[in-house]
């Protein structure tokens, strides 16, 4: 699936999906996890169990896109992602054998 940003061209975008991607790479890629594995599967593990606690946003315009982004992107919006985040971080690191 494309999770760039929809072009003039109409297509599926999941703008929810788009936003914890962005935040979980910034979060497991920044200080606060020094030593948390950092491989694509625990990444998209991580995107996965955070996206399936939160609702889809999906849309098929740049304009549909943008006010969703905007409501997404308030900083209660970005509160609750970022706890299902660190929730999911959790979840992966004490997978066994990993």
């Amino acid at each position: 699936m494309n999770t760039s940003p929809v072009t003039e061209e109409a297509q599926l975008l999941n703008v929810t999906e788009e936003i914890v991607r962005g935040l979980v790479s910034f979060t497991i890629h920044g200080p606060d996890y020094p030593t948390f594995c950092r491989c694509q599967k625990c990444e998209l593990d991580i995107c996965a169990i955070t996206l399936n606690h939160l609702d889809n946003h999906f849309v098929t315009t740049k304009e549909e896109r943008e006010k969703v982004y905007a409501i997404l992107k308030t900083p209660d919006s970005i509160e609750q992602i970022n706890r299902q985040i660190i929730h999911a971080i959790h979840i992966v690191s004490h997978k066994s054998g990993h």
